[in-house]
């Protein structure tokens, strides 16, 4: 195993803090991901991990070696690229996360075109209702609705997706037709609540749909 893939395994064990889920990405045996890290620590002479039963920390050179090593990786991806005979053609294994209506409504549809103008490409997508870590779960990119908190990673706005406010025809002859978000606090409402624990805000935008209540939708 030469230094360069020594390199990317242990780029990726420090991303994960973990052998095992560094390994199983990078398709390896664990065996072979441990015994990688310990000759590049004999080669080195110095300790860049810390294990232990529950899990694997950087030391002190091992963040000075992490921050080097990736941008060597880095700046070898981009010389590569220079050279191929089709470097503008999307190839390898790409992995998204997505709220599952975004992905009914707007990605998957379109998929079938994507694919076919990008036939290199291997892809991957998961569809939860709970804030994936991208790091640790070894996503390259999510998609997600609502306010971005506070974050390292690069953002990249997409466009707005619309909350609305649905309510069934029976249910407004039967408890009458709210007019403004105050009307709300004597009305029975479906909250649609993520993962996160969260309730959605309702808004002041209503149409009539099938059912017994009234129910925030989304609309994009």
């Amino acid at each position: 195993m030469n230094l360069t893939d020594i390199m990317r395994i242990f780029v990726r064990v420090a991303e994960l803090a973990s052998f095992s889920a560094a390994a199983e990405q990078l398709g390896l045996p664990r065996a072979s991901a441990s015994a990688a890290i310990c000759q590049l620590e004999a080669e080195l002479g110095t300790r860049l991990l810390h294990r232990t039963t529950r899990r694997v920390e950087m030391t002190q050179d091992g963040r000075v070696f992490r921050e080097r090593a990736e941008d060597l990786l880095a700046d070898l991806d981009e010389l590569q690229g220079l050279f191929r005979a089709e470097a503008s053609t999307l190839r390898g294994r790409l992995r998204v996360d997505m709220p599952q209506a975004v992905a009914r409504d707007v990605v998957l549809p379109a998929l079938p075109g994507f694919l076919a103008g990008h036939p290199a490409l291997e892809l991957e997508l998961s569809s939860v209702d709970r804030r994936v870590d991208l790091i640790r779960e070894g996503f390259d990119c999510v998609l997600r609705v609502g306010r971005l908190a506070d974050s390292s990673l690069i953002a990249r706005p997409l466009g707005e997706y619309r909350m609305i406010n649905c309510a069934s025809p029976d249910y407004l002859a039967a408890f009458g037709t709210p007019h403004t978000p105050a009307d709300l606090g004597t009305h029975r409402l479906v909250h649609y609540v993520p993962s996160l624990g969260s309730v959605l805000p309702v808004s002041n935008i209503w149409t009539r749909t099938a059912g017994n209540a009234c129910c925030p939708c989304p609309e994009h």
